[in-house]
C-alpha cells in the first residue's frame, strides 16, 4: 500500500482513494503506478466483487499534475515518455475491462485525466458539489487515459468533440443531463449512497456480473451477430454456476437468493 493511494477492502468492496488532497489528487507518477498496481491485483482477487474509485478531501481528481509538468526536469526521450505514459494509462483499461463492476465516487473537481478515469468506470455517482471538465485543451494537451474513447461512447461524437474542444465546466446536474454520471446525490450522502450500491453489487452473482460486463464491452464495438454469439455462450455458462441454481431454488421457494459468487 502506498501513501498516495489508500486501499480499503470490506464486504467484497475495494475502495481505492487517491490521496493527494493538497494537490486535489492530481496524478503524478507515484500515484499512477500505485493505482495501476492496485487495479491489477483487484482484477484477479476473488475477495473483491466491486471496485470504488474515490478521491481524498474535497476533490475527486484534478487530472495530471500540471505544476509538476511546468517544473520540467525530465530528461527521457520522446519515445520513452510516450511509452511510460501509455503503460500507466493501463489503469483505465483495468477499470473498464476487469470482470467486476467499477464505480467512480465523485465530489468536487473531476478534470482531465481524472475525468477519463471516472469515465472508464462502469458507473459514476456524483456529489452535488461535482464539477467536470475535459480541461486538456486549456493546458495545451490533447487528452489521455482513454477519455476520448469513453466520452464518445457515452455522449456521441458531436458532444464529445464539443467537450474536448471547448472544455466547459459542467455542474453535476449538467453532467447528469448529458449522461456523464448515473446519479447525483447530496454531498453528505455521497459515500452512503455509493457504498450501498457497491455492497448490493458485491452481494450479487459475481460470475454473472462479470459476464454482463463482458457483453456490454463487446456491444460497444462488436456486430450484433458477434454480441449475440457471446451472449449465448455467457448465458449458458451462467446456468452452470452455483449462484444461478441458488437463485432458481429461491424463486421456487419464494425467498431472496443468497449468492456466493460461484
Amino acid at each position: 500500500m502506498s501513501d498516495v493511494l489508500i486501499e480499503t477492502k470490506k464486504d467484497g468492496v475495494l475502495t481505492l482513494t487517491m490521496n493527494r488532497p493538497d494537490r486535489l489528487n492530481a496524478l503524478n507518477w507515484d500515484l499512477l503506478s500505485a493505482l495501476q498496481s492496485a487495479l491489477g491485483r483487484a482484477a484477479s482477487d476473488r475477495d473483491v466483487g466491486v471496485v470504488v474509485l474515490a478521491g481524498a478531501g474535497k476533490a475527486f481528481c484534478a487530472g495530471g499534475d500540471v505544476k509538476s509538468m511546468a517544473e520540467g526536469g525530465r530528461t527521457e526521450s520522446f519515445e520513452a515518455r510516450a511509452a511510460g505514459l501509455r503503460q500507466r494509462m493501463e489503469a483505465s483499461r483495468f477499470l473498464h475491462d476487469m470482470p467486476k463492476p467499477t464505480i467512480a465516487m465523485i465530489r468536487g473537481a473531476c478534470a482531465g485525466a481524472g475525468m477519463s478515469l471516472a469515465l472508464a468506470c462502469d458507473m459514476r455517482i456524483a456529489s452535488d458539489t461535482t464539477k467536470l471538465t475535459t480541461a486538456f485543451a486549456k493546458v495545451g494537451l490533447s487528452g489521455d487515459f482513454g477519455g476520448s474513447y469513453f466520452l464518445t461512447r457515452l455522449v456521441g461524437t458531436a458532444k464529445a468533440r464539443e467537450l474536448y474542444f471547448t472544455s466547459p465546466i459542467l455542474s453535476a446536474t449538467e453532467a447528469h443531463q448529458a449522461g456523464l454520471v448515473n446519479r447525483v446525490v447530496g454531498d453528505a450522502d455521497l459515500e452512503t449512497e455509493t457504498m450501498a450500491l457497491a455492497r448490493r453489487l458485491a452481494d450479487g452473482p459475481r460470475v454473472t456480473l462479470g459476464y454482463i460486463k463482458r457483453n456490454m464491452d463487446a456491444a460497444e464495438h462488436g456486430s450484433l451477430e458477434d454480441v449475440m454469439d457471446l451472449e449465448a455462450m455467457h448465458h449458458t455458462r451462467c446456468t452452470e454456476t452455483e449462484d444461478h441454481k441458488e437463485a432458481a431454488r429461491a424463486f421456487v421457494e419464494k425467498r431472496a437468493p443468497v449468492f456466493k459468487g460461484r
